[in-house]
């Protein structure tokens, strides 16, 4: 059974840095494209980023691009978002997402294994 146990979220002011960690298990975490979404109350969940098996082609939103950046590190089942120069606008739930393909996908429907969510609240 796959699990997908994510950290790192907190309370910031505008500005601040923060970095998410995704820790996998349960199948071969290098085949797998690997992504991060994000939802705000009352919104629905919208893509944040993604990264192939190989960390070698990345997505990103538009509303995230040249602040956050992902990464993983296969050796440690792990994947990671980096954010930097929070905004208000970044507060939401952040999700960690798997997919059962090596290439990275926009949209949720693409994955097929979701962690419980991490809350990331900037304060202005």
């Amino acid at each position: 059974q796959v699990q997908l146990v994510e950290s790192g979220g907190g309370l910031v002011q505008a500005g601040d840095s923060l970095r998410l960690s995704c820790t996998a298990s349960g199948r071969t975490f290098s085949s797998y494209g690997m992504g991060w979404f994000r939802q705000a109350p009352g919104k629905e969940r919208e893509f944040v980023a993604a990264i192939n098996w190989s960390g070698g082609s990345i997505y990103y939103a538009d509303s995230v691009k040249g602040r956050f950046t992902i990464s993983r590190d296969n050796a440690k089942t792990a994947v990671y978002l980096q954010m930097n120069s929070l905004k208000p606008e970044d507060t939401a739930v952040y999700y960690c997402a798997s997919r059962s393909h090596p290439d990275p996908r926009r949209t949720a429907s693409g994955y097929d294994y979701w962690g419980q969510g991490t809350q990331v609240t900037v304060s202005s």
